[in-house]
């Protein structure tokens, strides 16, 4: 096989240590580039992931001022090798690369997966929804849209907190209860309340996060 990330042949034989934890490489990558990527572990924070924090931290707080009680959950680290994937799947548009991480994504009892969106332009000219592919064969609503804003890679974080809310509903769509609301990088947290907010206003009871990177 070859690498999709590294482009070098390999041949998929998970060591025992990594058949004994369910570690095994994702598919498409080579276990080298695979060992790059960095799960969170304990330390974290308790609504958030965020790691190294033992309890719960302070972008956390500064939501709980807000009367907002975060309940997300994340699997990797931002570093620098999930950067580089992000780099060429979302802005270089390599379509191939939503296989690397689809094991992650997973349904959750009672609760409807939402993706959030990308605005008709973005999905012009990336071509695909970088989340919607993540979640692959999973079921899902779309229930959300998305108006054109500033791309969130350009921003300060206190830029990116002032953002006004570019979601609204999809017309004659039905809102569930229950929704797992689901993104691929959690930064500032901004975007999912937005859309979070958007959903409540439409009729959703309980809402968790979810996304592949904090």
């Amino acid at each position: 096989m070859i690498c999709l990330l590294c482009h070098a042949e390999y041949t998929l034989e998970p060591t025992f240590h990594q058949l004994l934890l369910l570690k095994l490489p994702s598919p498409g990558i080579c276990t080298s580039c695979h060992n790059q990527f960095q799960q969170i572990t304990t330390p974290y924070c308790s609504r958030c992931y965020k790691p190294g924090i033992k309890d719960v931290c302070s972008d956390c707080k500064i939501w709980e001022k807000e009367g907002i009680i975060v309940n997300h959950q994340a699997v990797f680290t931002y570093n620098t090798a999930m950067e580089d994937f992000f780099s060429r799947y979302k802005f270089m548009g390599d379509y191939r690369l939503h296989h690397v991480f689809n094991k992650y994504f997973k349904t959750e009892r009672d609760y409807t997966i939402v993706p959030i969106p990308v605005s008709k332009q973005r999905f012009q000219e990336r071509g695909f929804n970088q989340v919607i592919a993540l979640l692959h064969s999973l079921p899902f609503s779309s229930l959300l849209e998305k108006e054109e804003g500033p791309t969130q890679n350009t921003r300060t974080r206190n830029e990116r907190l002032k953002n006004k809310n570019t979601f609204t509903l999809k017309a004659k769509v039905k809102v569930p209860d229950k929704i797992l609301l689901v993104d691929d990088v959690y930064t500032t947290g901004r975007t999912l309340q937005h859309a979070i907010a958007v959903l409540k206003q439409g009729g959703a009871q309980e809402i968790k996060t979810f996304s592949l990177c904090r």
